[in-house]
């Protein structure tokens, strides 16, 4: 082939594979899926998953549930326990138990964040936790374990953190995090993570390099997504 047309054609080629590159989500290091996040739309959580560190698990060593306080501590000064101000705040139909302004006696999820479900649950049946949407060994492992006693207990307690789930799909999920774990319920996703960000960035929890591109794969999905 004459010099001249394989030089006019190398362009050609070039714009060919780039093309090729773009249609299959992939970049030229052969990584794709995940995106970056620098196109997200301002205040949207796929552009906050770029302002999360991002580092190592650090051990788990100390950890204990009573390193963040007494379980539902009452942090807003109303007089009741975080876990029922939640059980309050997510279900409906609820009735407390006679002469007990914060003792939720029963209620229902009308649709379960992690499974979709409707749940019609009462006091004691199991049905029902109140989750840490990051879980606090997670936390632990990612900077908790450097806080003083009173930051883990609002974090423990805080309301963007907790939602009233099914207990099976809860107890699933463990301490994992976006790349080990996620909904069944895949309509919640967005938000179930959209969560997750919000949550470290307020608290600087850190994320692990799996975490964050878990994170991005998820909200690529819908990269509108505001944090709540």
């Amino acid at each position: 082939m004459p010099t001249a047309v394989r030089a006019a054609r190398r362009p050609l080629a070039a714009a060919l594979a780039a093309a090729v590159l773009v249609l299959s989500g992939c970049t030229a290091d052969g990584e794709g899926g995940a995106g970056t996040g620098t196109d997200a739309p301002a205040g949207s959580a796929l552009a906050a998953v770029d302002t999360l560190t991002v580092r190592g698990r650090a051990p788990k060593t100390g950890y204990g549930r009573e390193k963040f306080g007494r379980p539902w501590a009452d942090t807003d000064g109303n007089g009741c326990g975080t876990r029922e101000d939640v059980l309050v705040r997510d279900a409906t139909g609820v009735r407390l138990k006679d002469g007990d302004r914060c003792r939720v006696a029963r209620g229902v999820i009308e649709r379960d964040p992690y499974t979709g479900r409707r749940i019609e649950f009462r006091r004691g049946d199991g049905k029902v936790d109140v989750d840490h949407v990051v879980a606090l060994s997670d936390a632990w492992q990612k900077g908790a374990h450097r806080w003083d006693a009173a930051k883990r207990l609002r974090f423990a307690n805080d309301p963007l953190n907790l939602l009233a789930v099914d207990s099976s799909a809860n107890r699933r999920k463990g301490d994992g995090d976006a790349a080990t774990w996620l909904p069944p319920s895949k309509g919640f996703r967005c938000r179930y993570v959209a969560r997750q960000v919000a949550v470290k960035r307020k608290y600087g929890v850190w994320v692990t390099a799996a975490e964050r591109d878990a994170m991005r794969r998820v909200l690529n999905g819908c990269p509108g997504e505001p944090l709540p």
